[in-house]
Protein backbone atom coordinates (compact mmCIF):
# COMPACT_ATOMS: atom_id res chain seq x y z
CA UNK A 1 0.00 0.00 0.00
CA UNK A 2 2.70 2.19 0.50
CA UNK A 3 3.43 1.78 -3.23
CA UNK A 4 0.35 3.24 -4.02
CA UNK A 5 0.90 5.98 -1.52
CA UNK A 6 4.21 6.96 -3.28
CA UNK A 7 2.76 6.77 -6.71
CA UNK A 8 -0.42 9.24 -5.73
CA UNK A 9 1.97 11.34 -3.98
CA UNK A 10 3.97 11.99 -7.22
CA UNK A 11 1.03 12.22 -9.06
CA UNK A 12 -0.19 14.68 -6.59
CA UNK A 13 2.86 17.08 -6.72
CA UNK A 14 2.84 16.73 -10.71
CA UNK A 15 -0.31 18.60 -10.82
CA UNK A 16 1.24 21.33 -8.20
CA UNK A 17 4.44 21.71 -9.50
CA UNK A 18 5.10 25.06 -9.31
CA UNK A 19 3.86 25.23 -5.42
CA UNK A 20 6.61 21.74 -5.44
CA UNK A 21 9.36 23.72 -7.10
CA UNK A 22 9.28 26.61 -5.09
CA UNK A 23 9.44 24.31 -1.71
CA UNK A 24 12.06 22.00 -2.96
CA UNK A 25 13.87 25.63 -3.83
CA UNK A 26 13.64 27.25 -0.36
CA UNK A 27 14.81 23.48 1.10
CA UNK A 28 18.22 23.59 -1.45
CA UNK A 29 19.06 26.74 -0.81
CA UNK A 30 19.40 25.92 2.95
CA UNK A 31 20.82 22.47 2.39
CA UNK A 32 23.55 24.45 -0.29
CA UNK A 33 24.55 26.78 2.35
CA UNK A 34 25.10 24.13 4.82
CA UNK A 35 27.59 22.48 2.03
CA UNK A 36 29.19 25.47 0.81
CA UNK A 37 29.84 26.37 4.30
CA UNK A 38 31.53 23.44 5.54
CA UNK A 39 33.26 23.04 2.98
CA UNK A 40 34.85 26.38 2.61
CA UNK A 41 35.80 25.81 6.45
CA UNK A 42 37.49 22.77 5.53
CA UNK A 43 39.26 24.94 2.56
CA UNK A 44 40.21 27.83 5.10
CA UNK A 45 41.24 25.33 7.54
CA UNK A 46 43.76 23.77 5.32
CA UNK A 47 44.46 27.66 4.12
CA UNK A 48 45.44 28.86 7.21
CA UNK A 49 47.25 25.53 8.88
CA UNK A 50 48.90 25.74 4.85
CA UNK A 51 50.45 29.08 6.54
CA UNK A 52 52.20 26.65 8.95
CA UNK A 53 53.99 23.93 6.41
CA UNK A 54 57.00 25.85 6.15
CA UNK A 55 57.78 25.56 9.48
CA UNK A 56 58.05 22.35 11.52
CA UNK A 57 56.53 21.11 14.83
CA UNK A 58 59.60 21.92 16.35
CA UNK A 59 59.86 25.65 15.52
CA UNK A 60 59.39 28.14 18.39
CA UNK A 61 58.86 32.17 17.07
CA UNK A 62 59.87 34.91 19.87
CA UNK A 63 58.05 38.47 18.43
CA UNK A 64 58.72 41.67 19.37
CA UNK A 65 54.96 42.79 21.74
CA UNK A 66 53.65 45.12 23.41
CA UNK A 67 54.48 45.43 26.88
CA UNK A 68 51.51 45.35 29.25
CA UNK A 69 49.33 43.72 26.00
CA UNK A 70 48.26 39.72 25.67
CA UNK A 71 50.47 38.51 23.04
CA UNK A 72 47.67 37.26 20.95
CA UNK A 73 45.26 40.43 21.91
CA UNK A 74 43.79 42.70 18.96
CA UNK A 75 45.33 45.64 21.29
CA UNK A 76 48.92 44.38 20.62
CA UNK A 77 48.10 43.78 16.84
CA UNK A 78 46.53 47.19 16.73
CA UNK A 79 49.15 48.73 18.28
CA UNK A 80 52.25 47.63 16.05
CA UNK A 81 49.97 48.14 12.78
CA UNK A 82 49.27 51.89 13.27
CA UNK A 83 53.27 52.38 14.36
CA UNK A 84 54.26 51.35 17.70
CA UNK A 85 57.69 50.07 17.62
CA UNK A 86 59.16 48.07 19.82
CA UNK A 87 62.91 47.83 19.28
CA UNK A 88 64.55 45.72 22.51
CA UNK A 89 65.00 42.57 20.77
CA UNK A 90 68.93 42.31 19.82
CA UNK A 91 71.48 40.36 18.63
CA UNK A 92 72.56 39.43 22.05
CA UNK A 93 69.13 37.65 22.24
CA UNK A 94 69.52 35.56 19.36
CA UNK A 95 72.72 34.36 20.63
CA UNK A 96 71.99 33.60 23.99
CA UNK A 97 68.92 31.85 22.77
CA UNK A 98 71.09 29.84 20.01
CA UNK A 99 73.22 28.96 23.19
CA UNK A 100 70.27 26.77 24.55
CA UNK A 101 70.89 23.30 24.71
CA UNK A 102 67.84 22.32 22.97
CA UNK A 103 67.75 24.75 20.25
CA UNK A 104 68.97 23.41 16.52
CA UNK A 105 69.70 26.92 14.86
CA UNK A 106 68.10 30.31 14.84
CA UNK A 107 67.83 33.47 12.99
CA UNK A 108 66.97 37.28 13.41
CA UNK A 109 64.47 38.47 11.05
CA UNK A 110 63.26 42.01 10.24
CA UNK A 111 60.51 43.15 7.35
CA UNK A 112 60.02 46.19 4.92
CA UNK A 113 59.26 47.10 1.72
CA UNK A 114 61.49 48.71 -1.50
CA UNK A 115 61.29 49.58 -4.48
CA UNK A 116 63.06 47.43 -6.90
CA UNK A 117 65.00 47.97 -10.07
CA UNK A 118 65.58 45.66 -13.00
CA UNK A 119 66.80 47.67 -16.85
CA UNK A 120 63.87 49.84 -16.82
CA UNK A 121 61.68 47.69 -14.49
CA UNK A 122 60.80 49.14 -11.30
CA UNK A 123 58.38 47.31 -9.12
CA UNK A 124 57.56 47.12 -4.92
CA UNK A 125 58.27 44.19 -3.31
CA UNK A 126 58.26 43.30 0.57
CA UNK A 127 61.66 42.58 1.91
CA UNK A 128 62.60 40.26 4.19
CA UNK A 129 65.52 39.96 6.43
CA UNK A 130 66.34 36.55 6.99
CA UNK A 131 69.17 34.60 8.24
CA UNK A 132 71.44 32.33 6.35
CA UNK A 133 70.47 29.31 8.68
CA UNK A 134 66.87 29.42 7.44
CA UNK A 135 67.15 26.49 5.29
CA UNK A 136 68.00 24.57 8.53
CA UNK A 137 65.17 26.11 10.40
CA UNK A 138 62.12 26.28 7.65
CA UNK A 139 61.27 24.81 4.47
CA UNK A 140 63.14 26.38 2.05
CA UNK A 141 63.36 25.10 -1.71
CA UNK A 142 65.15 26.75 -4.99
CA UNK A 143 64.40 26.33 -8.62
CA UNK A 144 67.75 28.18 -9.16
CA UNK A 145 70.66 29.00 -6.86
CA UNK A 146 71.00 28.81 -3.50
CA UNK A 147 70.93 30.45 -0.21
CA UNK A 148 73.39 33.12 1.04
CA UNK A 149 76.07 32.13 2.90
CA UNK A 150 77.57 33.15 6.67
CA UNK A 151 80.43 34.97 5.42
CA UNK A 152 77.60 37.26 3.15
CA UNK A 153 75.70 37.61 6.12
CA UNK A 154 78.93 38.97 8.28
CA UNK A 155 80.39 40.23 5.97
CA UNK A 156 77.17 42.37 4.81
CA UNK A 157 76.95 41.55 1.33
CA UNK A 158 75.21 42.56 -0.90
CA UNK A 159 73.14 39.67 -2.33
CA UNK A 160 69.69 38.71 -2.77
CA UNK A 161 66.97 35.83 -2.81
CA UNK A 162 64.03 36.52 -4.62
CA UNK A 163 60.57 34.81 -5.00
CA UNK A 164 59.10 32.81 -8.20
CA UNK A 165 56.59 35.90 -8.82
CA UNK A 166 59.55 38.56 -8.30
CA UNK A 167 62.10 36.97 -10.24
CA UNK A 168 58.71 36.91 -13.54
CA UNK A 169 58.10 40.42 -12.91
CA UNK A 170 61.61 41.23 -13.50
CA UNK A 171 63.45 38.75 -15.45
CA UNK A 172 60.40 36.77 -17.67
CA UNK A 173 61.97 33.80 -18.91
CA UNK A 174 65.48 34.83 -18.63
CA UNK A 175 67.40 33.26 -16.07
CA UNK A 176 67.78 35.24 -12.52
CA UNK A 177 70.93 34.05 -10.63
CA UNK A 178 74.20 36.31 -11.04
CA UNK A 179 72.02 39.16 -12.24
CA UNK A 180 72.23 42.65 -10.37
CA UNK A 181 68.84 44.11 -8.99
CA UNK A 182 68.88 47.66 -7.51
CA UNK A 183 66.56 47.73 -3.88
CA UNK A 184 66.40 51.59 -2.71
CA UNK A 185 69.05 52.15 -5.07
CA UNK A 186 71.89 49.63 -4.04
CA UNK A 187 73.12 47.23 -6.43
CA UNK A 188 72.34 43.23 -5.48
CA UNK A 189 73.05 40.36 -6.61
CA UNK A 190 70.71 37.48 -7.04
CA UNK A 191 72.08 34.47 -5.89
CA UNK A 192 68.85 32.13 -5.79
CA UNK A 193 65.25 31.90 -6.85
CA UNK A 194 62.56 30.27 -4.66
CA UNK A 195 60.59 27.53 -5.64
CA UNK A 196 56.61 28.65 -5.46
CA UNK A 197 55.11 29.36 -1.77
CA UNK A 198 51.88 30.92 -2.38
CA UNK A 199 50.27 33.01 0.09
CA UNK A 200 51.37 33.28 4.01
CA UNK A 201 48.67 35.11 5.93
CA UNK A 202 47.57 38.22 2.96
CA UNK A 203 51.23 38.04 2.30
CA UNK A 204 52.29 36.78 -1.41
CA UNK A 205 55.42 34.97 -0.56
CA UNK A 206 56.05 34.57 -4.28
CA UNK A 207 56.23 38.19 -4.62
CA UNK A 208 59.44 38.94 -2.20
CA UNK A 209 62.84 39.92 -1.52
CA UNK A 210 65.42 37.97 0.91
CA UNK A 211 68.17 39.59 2.31
CA UNK A 212 70.95 38.42 4.94
CA UNK A 213 69.43 40.27 7.87
CA UNK A 214 72.69 42.61 8.99
CA UNK A 215 72.56 43.63 5.15
CA UNK A 216 69.11 44.42 5.29
CA UNK A 217 69.39 45.58 8.86
CA UNK A 218 72.54 47.93 8.55
CA UNK A 219 72.24 48.89 4.27
CA UNK A 220 68.28 49.55 3.84
CA UNK A 221 66.65 50.14 7.12
CA UNK A 222 68.74 51.40 9.64
CA UNK A 223 68.26 49.90 12.69
CA UNK A 224 70.08 47.25 15.28
CA UNK A 225 66.79 45.25 16.23
CA UNK A 226 64.71 42.34 15.02
CA UNK A 227 61.01 42.36 14.90
CA UNK A 228 61.10 38.40 15.46
CA UNK A 229 63.60 35.42 16.17
CA UNK A 230 62.64 31.74 14.53
CA UNK A 231 64.36 29.28 16.44
CA UNK A 232 63.82 25.16 15.74
CA UNK A 233 64.22 22.82 18.93
CA UNK A 234 65.94 19.34 19.04
CA UNK A 235 63.67 17.74 21.06
CA UNK A 236 60.02 18.40 20.54
CA UNK A 237 58.90 16.72 24.04
CA UNK A 238 61.16 19.56 26.07
CA UNK A 239 59.16 22.13 24.29
CA UNK A 240 57.92 23.44 27.23
CA UNK A 241 60.92 23.70 29.18
CA UNK A 242 62.37 25.66 25.95
CA UNK A 243 59.85 27.96 25.86
CA UNK A 244 60.36 28.57 29.85
CA UNK A 245 64.23 28.97 29.08
CA UNK A 246 63.73 31.64 26.52
CA UNK A 247 61.48 33.85 28.46
CA UNK A 248 64.02 34.08 31.14
CA UNK A 249 66.38 34.64 28.90
CA UNK A 250 64.43 37.68 27.29
CA UNK A 251 63.21 38.62 30.78
CA UNK A 252 66.86 39.09 32.28
CA UNK A 253 68.28 40.57 28.87
CA UNK A 254 65.27 43.07 28.78
CA UNK A 255 65.60 43.72 33.09
CA UNK A 256 61.82 42.44 33.13
CA UNK A 257 60.72 41.26 36.21
CA UNK A 258 56.97 41.85 36.33
CA UNK A 259 55.83 39.12 33.43
CA UNK A 260 52.95 41.21 32.60
CA UNK A 261 55.33 43.59 30.73
CA UNK A 262 57.42 41.29 28.59
CA UNK A 263 58.08 43.45 25.34
CA UNK A 264 57.93 39.68 23.56
CA UNK A 265 55.76 36.69 22.97
CA UNK A 266 56.78 32.93 23.12
CA UNK A 267 54.92 31.14 20.57
CA UNK A 268 54.88 27.49 19.47
CA UNK A 269 53.88 25.99 16.18
CA UNK A 270 52.04 23.42 17.74
CA UNK A 271 50.09 26.40 20.07
CA UNK A 272 49.30 28.45 16.59
CA UNK A 273 48.21 25.29 15.01
CA UNK A 274 45.77 24.30 17.72
CA UNK A 275 44.21 27.59 18.30
CA UNK A 276 43.84 28.09 14.20
CA UNK A 277 42.02 24.95 13.97
CA UNK A 278 39.97 26.20 17.08
CA UNK A 279 39.09 29.01 16.03
CA UNK A 280 38.43 27.41 12.54
CA UNK A 281 36.02 24.65 14.09
CA UNK A 282 34.07 27.28 16.39
CA UNK A 283 33.28 29.60 13.17
CA UNK A 284 32.08 27.04 11.04
CA UNK A 285 29.89 25.85 13.82
CA UNK A 286 28.06 29.28 14.56
CA UNK A 287 27.51 29.22 10.88
CA UNK A 288 26.20 25.95 10.20
CA UNK A 289 24.04 26.50 13.66
CA UNK A 290 22.42 29.75 11.79
CA UNK A 291 22.29 28.09 8.73
CA UNK A 292 20.22 25.82 10.25
CA UNK A 293 17.23 28.14 10.69
CA UNK A 294 16.68 28.75 7.05
CA UNK A 295 16.39 24.68 7.48
CA UNK A 296 13.56 25.09 9.80
CA UNK A 297 12.10 27.93 7.89
CA UNK A 298 11.65 25.72 4.89
CA UNK A 299 9.99 22.45 7.53
CA UNK A 300 7.37 25.33 7.94
CA UNK A 301 7.24 25.87 4.60
CA UNK A 302 6.88 22.24 3.74
CA UNK A 303 3.96 22.27 6.39
CA UNK A 304 2.21 25.24 5.05
CA UNK A 305 2.08 23.88 1.96
CA UNK A 306 1.13 20.80 2.90
CA UNK A 307 -1.74 22.34 5.08
CA UNK A 308 -2.85 23.99 1.87
CA UNK A 309 -2.71 21.08 0.14
CA UNK A 310 -5.36 19.20 2.87
CA UNK A 311 -7.43 21.91 2.89
CA UNK A 312 -7.79 22.18 -1.35
CA UNK A 313 -8.64 18.45 -1.23
CA UNK A 314 -10.70 17.72 0.99
CA UNK A 315 -13.06 16.05 -1.31
CA UNK A 316 -10.17 13.93 -2.96
CA UNK A 317 -9.76 12.71 1.13
CA UNK A 318 -13.24 11.87 1.16
CA UNK A 319 -14.02 9.95 -1.82
CA UNK A 320 -10.77 8.12 -1.06
CA UNK A 321 -11.74 7.20 2.35
CA UNK A 322 -15.47 5.94 1.22
CA UNK A 323 -13.63 3.92 -1.36
CA UNK A 324 -12.24 2.06 1.39
CA UNK A 325 -8.85 3.99 1.88
CA UNK A 326 -7.75 3.45 5.59
CA UNK A 327 -6.77 6.72 7.79
CA UNK A 328 -2.95 5.21 7.35
CA UNK A 329 -3.25 5.14 3.60
CA UNK A 330 -3.93 8.72 3.50
CA UNK A 331 -0.96 9.73 6.37
CA UNK A 332 1.27 7.63 4.31
CA UNK A 333 0.27 9.63 1.09
CA UNK A 334 0.71 12.83 2.56
CA UNK A 335 3.87 11.65 4.59
CA UNK A 336 4.80 10.61 1.15
CA UNK A 337 4.48 14.21 -0.84
CA UNK A 338 6.70 15.83 2.77
CA UNK A 339 9.07 13.25 1.82
CA UNK A 340 9.67 13.37 -1.68
CA UNK A 341 9.89 17.22 -1.26
CA UNK A 342 12.47 16.73 1.19
CA UNK A 343 14.59 14.52 -0.85
CA UNK A 344 13.59 16.80 -4.04
CA UNK A 345 15.45 19.72 -1.88
CA UNK A 346 18.37 17.55 -0.66
CA UNK A 347 19.60 16.51 -4.04
CA UNK A 348 18.96 20.00 -5.53
CA UNK A 349 20.88 21.51 -2.47
CA UNK A 350 23.90 18.86 -3.10
CA UNK A 351 24.56 20.08 -6.43
CA UNK A 352 24.03 23.50 -5.79
CA UNK A 353 26.21 23.57 -2.48
CA UNK A 354 29.11 21.58 -4.29
CA UNK A 355 28.73 24.25 -7.14
CA UNK A 356 28.81 27.15 -4.79
CA UNK A 357 31.93 25.06 -2.94
CA UNK A 358 33.80 25.12 -6.35
CA UNK A 359 33.55 28.66 -7.34
CA UNK A 360 35.23 29.34 -3.63
CA UNK A 361 37.81 27.09 -4.46
CA UNK A 362 38.54 28.57 -7.96
CA UNK A 363 38.42 32.28 -6.73
CA UNK A 364 41.07 30.82 -3.75
CA UNK A 365 43.00 29.52 -6.58
CA UNK A 366 43.03 32.56 -8.61
CA UNK A 367 44.41 34.96 -5.87
CA UNK A 368 47.48 32.60 -4.84
CA UNK A 369 45.45 30.78 -1.61
CA UNK A 370 46.33 27.35 -0.46
CA UNK A 371 42.83 25.98 -0.67
CA UNK A 372 41.60 22.48 -1.26
CA UNK A 373 38.24 21.48 -2.78
CA UNK A 374 36.76 18.62 -0.55
CA UNK A 375 32.70 18.29 0.29
CA UNK A 376 32.63 16.81 3.60
CA UNK A 377 30.24 13.63 3.69
CA UNK A 378 29.22 15.19 7.36
CA UNK A 379 27.57 18.31 5.71
CA UNK A 380 25.90 15.99 3.06
CA UNK A 381 24.38 13.81 6.41
CA UNK A 382 23.91 16.39 8.56
CA UNK A 383 22.11 19.02 5.95
CA UNK A 384 20.45 16.10 4.45
CA UNK A 385 19.30 14.49 7.74
CA UNK A 386 18.14 17.58 9.39
CA UNK A 387 16.05 18.90 6.85
CA UNK A 388 14.48 14.96 6.40
CA UNK A 389 13.80 14.87 9.89
CA UNK A 390 12.16 19.00 9.67
CA UNK A 391 10.35 17.32 6.74
CA UNK A 392 8.45 14.67 8.51
CA UNK A 393 8.12 16.64 11.32
CA UNK A 394 6.29 19.25 9.41
CA UNK A 395 4.64 17.37 7.41
CA UNK A 396 3.35 15.01 10.13
CA UNK A 397 0.53 17.45 11.44
CA UNK A 398 -0.81 18.18 7.85
CA UNK A 399 -0.91 14.44 7.12
CA UNK A 400 -2.45 13.64 10.17
CA UNK A 401 -5.09 16.23 9.84
CA UNK A 402 -5.91 14.86 6.80
CA UNK A 403 -5.76 11.24 7.77
CA UNK A 404 -8.52 12.21 10.69
CA UNK A 405 -11.12 13.71 8.35
CA UNK A 406 -14.61 12.08 8.08
CA UNK A 407 -15.21 11.00 4.56
CA UNK A 408 -18.88 12.23 5.19
CA UNK A 409 -18.03 15.56 6.40
CA UNK A 410 -15.36 15.61 3.42
CA UNK A 411 -17.38 14.61 0.32
CA UNK A 412 -20.02 17.65 1.99
CA UNK A 413 -17.24 20.17 1.79
CA UNK A 414 -17.29 19.69 -2.13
Amino acid sequence: MNLISLQLAIQSLKRQKTRAILTILGISIGISIVITIMAAGRGLNKFVLGQLDVYSPNTISIEVKIPAAKKNSTDNASGQATGITITTMKEKDLNDIQKNSNIVNAYGMVIGQAVVKYQGLQKTVLLMGEGYSAPEVEVVKFTAGGMFTQSDELGLAQVAVIGSVTKDNLFGGDEAVDKTIYVSGKPFRVVGVLAKRGAVFGMDMDNIIILPTKTMQKRILGIDYYRQIIAKMKDQSLTKQTVADIEEIMRTNHDITDPNKDDFAVNTMAEAVSMLSSVISGITFLLVALVCVSLIVGGVGIMNIMYVSVTERTFEIGLRKSMGAKSKDILWQFLMEAVLLTVGGAAVGIILGAFMALIIYLIAIYYNFVWVYSIPISSIILSVGFSAGVGLLFGLYPAKKAASLDPIVALRRE
